[in-house]
């Protein structure tokens, strides 16, 4: 009798131990959801505000601002004002989200600068400052010309317009050899040819090899077959 009353003593000891356990797990479960259900914020709607405006109403949702750097025309949002967002408004998000928007440029088209001389990474903050849009940059190769020079533009100079496009010159393209296999050649004359092409050759000849006879290559850099460029280095390792 008195073994029974203890076994059954252990037994609803574990069952309410058991039942504490559960209980404490629910109770961090549920504070969990809570807890992250309150780090979400909804999305607000940011149409028409002034960056200043459209930054403090996130900040005190908690949220982030990222300005896109291309304007649109709008024909009712004056310049500077927000006209579109990602994410949309009333999307749920967590906190420390960014959100994207775009800006207006106004309701009329810039007129286009002058492009055509200036350098590539010119026309670009030139086109970013004038709150225009660049659609594309086309490239050609030329000795004619400086190179990331801009040719042409499209539209030209005091069109009115919200974007533009450029033709960019990339200089000539570089003159570029196939590394030839040197190994058994003679180094002298294997390093006379690859000078009068421009190359920079080096040739070393440290060590003594058996039943070779001296001045033959025996190892080359860069190995045959890679390309290679007037002006770059070479370097011939010769028996001695």
């Amino acid at each position: 009798m008195a073994l029974t009353s203890r076994v059954l003593g252990v037994g609803k000891a574990f069952l309410l131990t058991g039942a504490m356990v559960a209980t404490y797990f629910l109770f961090a479960a549920a504070g969990m959801r809570v807890a992250l259900r309150s780090q979400e914020v909804s999305v607000p709607d940011l149409a028409g505000q002034p960056v200043a405006t459209a930054t403090a109403t996130l900040e005190v949702l908690g949220l982030l601002i990222r300005v896109e750097p291309a304007r649109r025309i709008h024909p009712s949002i004056q310049a500077g004002s927000v006209i579109l967002q990602e994410p949309p408004p009333g999307l749920t998000t967590r906190q420390q989200r960014t959100v994207r928007v775009w800006l207006s440029s106004g309701h009329r088209p810039n007129q286009i600068p002058a492009l055509v001389g200036q350098t590539e990474r010119s026309a670009q903050l030139r086109v970013q400052a004038d709150s225009l849009e660049l659609l594309s940059i086309a490239e050609i190769r030329s000795a004619l010309y400086p190179r990331s020079t801009v040719l042409a533009q499209e539209p030209p100079p005091e069109t009115r317009s919200t974007s533009v496009s450029l033709l960019v010159n990339r200089g000539e393209r570089t003159v570029t050899y196939v590394m030839p296999d040197l190994i058994g050649a003679g180094g002298t004359e294997a390093a006379d040819i690859l000078r009068e092409q421009a190359f920079r050759v080096t040739v070393v000849g440290d060590h003594p090899y058996p039943n070779v006879p001296p001045g033959i290559v025996l190892r080359q850099y860069p190995q045959a077959g890679f390309q290679i460029s007037p002006g770059e280095p070479i370097s011939l390792e010769v028996s001695r």
